[in-house]
């Protein structure tokens, strides 16, 4: 398995973050006692502040940081290996700029099409035919 600081963070042109520009911080994960809960360190905070980090341009900065704030934390503990929370804590890091990156197109408003207002109205129609046969004829018995 390479090391976590070795990677770089990529996220599309004008974005390649190193990993090294992680700050870490580690601790025990949580939850009940168990074999290994007294001695390892497995849980993982990753901290990533966009406002000092090299390899991201300046426009995608604003962007980043209108979206996101000023750093980017994610804490991981579900593995019990320290590199794998580590490894999984970049993923995530990763993840969250690319999706901070993306751009939504605003939605269009449509109207229905004519076939589906027709069929809408078939509908309310034959529910009116059924309630209007149920109606009347209690007092002709």
């Amino acid at each position: 398995m390479s090391r976590p600081d070795d990677r770089v963070l990529s996220a599309g042109p004008g974005c390649r973050v190193p990993a090294s520009e992680v700050t870490w911080r580690f601790g025990p994960s949580g939850g009940p006692g168990g074999q290994h809960a007294n001695r390892v360190n497995s849980r993982v905070e990753a901290d990533l502040d966009l406002t000092a980090a090299r390899g991201i341009d300046d426009e995608v900065r604003t962007v980043l940081i209108e979206k996101l704030g000023s750093t980017i934390r994610v804490v991981v503990d579900a593995s019990r290996s320290q590199t794998r929370n580590r490894h999984r804590a970049l993923d995530l890091l990763e993840q969250r700029i690319q999706e901070a990156r993306e751009t939504r197109r605003p939605r269009r408003p449509t109207r229905p099409g004519r076939g589906a207002v027709e069929r809408r109205l078939r509908a309310k129609r034959q529910r009116g035919q059924r309630k209007s046969e149920r109606r009347g004829g209690w007092g002709d018995e």
